[in-house]
C-alpha cells in the first residue's frame, strides 16, 4: 500500500527540521537524539498513516441463461487504481460462509474477490447426499457449469475497480475441481489454485489450449484422492506443457483448510479433518502464487 500524508505529517516534519537545526547549531548532539526518538514514535502514532483497510463485503446477484446466482464480492474500499480479480469457488455444500470468509481474506490482500454461486439461487446442502447431488450433477453436465463460472467471471471483470487483465480463480474441494477444468478447456485466467481439490479431468489438458498456470494444494492423506489419480494428473499436466506445481501436505486429509471439516466428519463419518498448519502453509503459497502470475 502506499503512504498517505495529510498536512499534519508535513507539519510535524517540518518541526522536526527545525529542531535538528537548533540543537545541532548548539552541539547538542544527545539531546538532538532524544527528542528525535520522541518525536519519529509522535510521528508514527499519531502523524504517518497508512491508509485504513476498509473491507466492503456486499452480496451480488448476477445471471445466466434464466438462473440468477448470488454471489459474494469483497474489496478494499480505501486501495485506488485497478486491481486483480479473484474468484472463489466453494466447495459442495455450496456458498456459504467459509467460502465468504476465504473472498474476505483475498481482499485484504488488496484483490478484488468474488465467491461464485455454482448452484443458482445461493442454494446450499445441509447433508452430503444433497451436496453430492448437486455437485455430481454440474460435473456431469460440465457445459453447463462452464457457463455459470463464465458468468461470475465476466460479472467480475465489469466491476470499475477490476483489472480485466489480471484474472485469477481458486477452489476448494468440489471448486477445486471446477478450476483445475476451466483452466484445462483453454479459460482466460493468469492462473488457478486448487485446495484439496478434484483431479478428475473433463477434457484432458492439451498443449497450447491452457493459459492459467497451475496451482495445486493437496493432502497427503486425501483418501478421495487415489495416488494413480496424482500420477495421472502430473503426467497430464507435464505431457500438455502446462506451468503447474503440485504441493502436498503430510499428514492432512481432505478439507484440510476448513476448521468446520472436524465436526462434518464426525457428524457425517467422513475422513475430512482441519489441519492447522496445512491450512496456513496452503494460504502462504497462494499469496505467493498470486504476486507472481499478478507480477505484483
Amino acid at each position: 500500500m502506499n503512504k498517505v500524508y495529510s498536512q499534519s505529517d508535513i507539519t510535524l516534519y517540518c518541526l522536526i527540521v527545525n529542531i535538528k537545526r537548533t540543537l545541532l547549531k548548539e552541539g547538542a548532539m544527545k539531546g538532538f537524539t532524544v527528542i528525535m526518538l520522541i518525536l519519529l514514535l509522535m510521528l508514527g502514532v499519531a502523524g504517518v498513516s497508512y491508509a485504513t483497510p476498509k473491507i466492503i463485503r456486499q452480496s451480488v446477484d448476477y445471471a445466466s441463461q434464466g438462473t440468477t446466482f448470488k454471489g459474494y464480492l469483497a474489496f478494499d474500499k480505501s486501495l485506488e487504481g485497478k486491481r486483480p480479480g479473484v474468484l472463489v469457488v466453494h466447495e459442495w455444500w455450496g456458498l456459504n460462509e467459509y467460502a465468504r470468509k476465504r473472498a474476505q481474506m483475498l481482499a485484504e490482500l488488496g484483490y478484488i474477490a468474488l465467491a461464485v454461486d455454482m448452484y443458482g439461487d445461493g442454494k446450499t446442502a445441509m447433508h452430503p447426499d444433497d451436496a453430492g447431488k448437486f455437485s455430481s450433477e454440474l460435473m456431469k453436465n460440465f457445459d453447463v457449469a462452464k457457463t455459470r463460472f463464465l458468468a461470475a467471471m465476466d460479472f467480475l471483470k465489469q466491476q470499475p475497480m477490476v483489472d480485466k487483465a489480471k484474472i485469477a480463480a481458486i477452489g476448494y474441494c468440489f471448486g477445486g475441481g471446477v478450476v483445475l477444468n476451466m483452466a484445462r478447456q483453454g479459460a482466460d485466467l493468469k492462473g488457478v489454485a486448487s485446495f484439496h481439490g478434484s483431479l478428475a479431468a473433463i477434457r484432458p489438458a492439451k498443449i497450447g489450449i491452457v493459459k492459467a498456470k497451475i496451482l495445486v494444494l493437496h493432502g497427503a492423506e486425501d483418501t478421495f484422492v487415489k495416488p494413480e489419480q496424482i500420477e495421472g494428473f502430473k503426467k497430464e499436466m507435464s505431457e500438455a506443457k502446462v506451468d503447474f506445481q503440485f504441493i502436498s501436505y503430510p499428514g492432512a486429509v481432505h478439507s484440510f483448510t476448513s476448521p468446520e471439516a472436524d465436526d462434518l466428519g464426525k457428524k457425517f463419518n467422513m475422513p475430512i479433518a482441519y489441519n492447522a498448519n496445512a491450512d496456513k502453509q496452503s494460504w502462504d503459497e497462494l499469496k505467493m502464487f498470486l504476486n507472481k502470475i499478478f507480477e505484483k
